[in-house]
């Protein structure tokens, strides 16, 4: 059996953080004994990996702030355990775990990146310094670079990583729980005090500059002045009615009685399969798991071409460029107007599109043949060397 320890700066509500999930969730527990650490603490997927019975602690470091003290309980940690490869998600995870793998003695590490924009305009610059170091030892520490997307490769490939080392992997998505659902159509609306003929458009997507919810908003103030059976849902972390800068926007569109702000849902297949139409209006992304869900669920979906986005959706939906509100609405308007027949075709081929690239079980079978052939390479005599590092931590 292969000991796996997943090594995340955090476990709050995100890209990543699902991810992680959607894999363990699935991963072959015969042949792999995951355990997961988080730099800072454990969150809301934390605990939804720990009711899967696996288990998860975490470290207390700070966000963003470096700890030598950290790294030291990491390495015992590492160093007590002796898994068999490591594997980071996100930057600050793939730096700490890389340097406290090495003094544990050599443990492989797998390094998975999600973004596609490193600006200092959109990112916190202590981001943009950990990626550059992660850039500067990537020649020598990480065994393989896991991409989440092809415009993530690029973007790093670029930034300095090494590119015989990258993999893209893309996120998968569960289609027996992510589907078409005529009764939630129907329950939605019926909770959130909808006429059942009114149209929905939707954006999951939490508050957060690069999801670009200020473009979404004035794009919706457009659709509704031309068309009067159409309301916007939104739902993610900071998407609520206490958000006074989302609300501005709201109001300066004159569309408060259209929106629906719903916050953090723990119903997202319900929810998502009620729309009618499902947008993505960032900034940057990589690979956006809101828009693939939506595609299981047979919704068609317009998307700024940021990322994978462009070709997650191929011909099933429309593209429009980032930070451009005029496009967004006109691609959401024509969506309403080619009609419901036309709506359902397209739902239709988006789903097929899901089932034949982003089915849950064909992606984690990506990572587990990853994780077996990283395992295969390491020797007894390196394996031995290892779990001789510090016998009394």
């Amino acid at each position: 059996m292969i000991k796996l320890l997943h090594l995340i700066t955090g476990l709050s509500v995100g890209g990543a953080e699902t991810m992680l999930f959607k894999l363990l969730s699935n991963i072959d527990r015969k042949a792999f004994e995951p355990a997961v650490l988080s730099l800072t603490d454990i969150g809301p997927i934390g605990r939804e990996i720990r009711s899967l019975g696996i288990p998860v602690q975490a470290l207390g470091m700070r966000p963003r702030r470096p700890n030598p003290v950290g790294l030291f309980r990491l390495t015992r940690r590492l160093c007590g355990d002796r898994p068999d490869i490591v594997q980071t998600w996100m930057y600050h995870a793939d730096l700490v775990g890389a340097l406290g793998a090495n003094l544990a003695g050599g443990i492989p590490t797998v390094w998975n990146i999600r973004h596609t924009d490193l600006s200092v305009q959109l990112n916190k610059r202590s981001l943009v310094w950990t990626a550059k170091a992660c850039a500067r030892i990537s020649p020598w520490v990480p065994a393989r670079i896991i991409c989440c997307s092809e415009a993530s490769r690029r973007t790093h490939e670029s930034f300095g990583y090494a590119s015989e080392k990258m993999q893209v992997i893309p996120n998968g998505f569960d289609l027996l729980t992510f589907k078409p659902d005529a009764a939630a159509r129907l329950s939605v609306r019926q909770e959130l005090g909808i006429p059942e003929r009114a149209l929905i458009i939707g954006l999951v997507a939490r508050f957060n500059p690069q999801k670009d919810h200020r473009n979404f908003i004035q794009a919706a103030a457009r659709v509704a002045g031309h068309s009067r059976d159409v309301q916007f849902l939104l739902c993610g972390d900071g998407v609520t009615w206490e958000n006074d800068k989302l609300v501005q926007w709201i109001r300066s569109g004159a569309i408060e009685r259209r929106c629906h702000l719903l916050g953090r849902r723990s119903d997202l297949p319900r929810l998502t399969a009620a729309l009618d139409i499902a947008t993505s209006s960032s900034l940057a992304e990589g690979f956006p798991n809101a828009i693939g869900e939506a595609m299981a669920c047979g919704i068609p979906c317009v998307v700024t071409d940021v990322g994978d986005s462009a070709w997650i959706v191929g011909d099933t939906g429309k593209v429009v460029p980032s930070g451009n509100s005029e496009a967004l609405a006109k691609a959401c308007l024509e969506l309403i107007e080619c009609g419901e027949t036309r709506r359902s075709e397209l739902g239709i081929a988006a789903r097929c599109r899901a089932e034949d690239r982003f089915n849950l079980p064909t992606i984690v079978r990506q990572y587990e043949d990853l994780y077996t052939q990283i395992a295969g390479q390491r020797s007894p005599t390196h394996l031995h060397k290892t779990a001789g590092i510090i016998e009394n931590p």
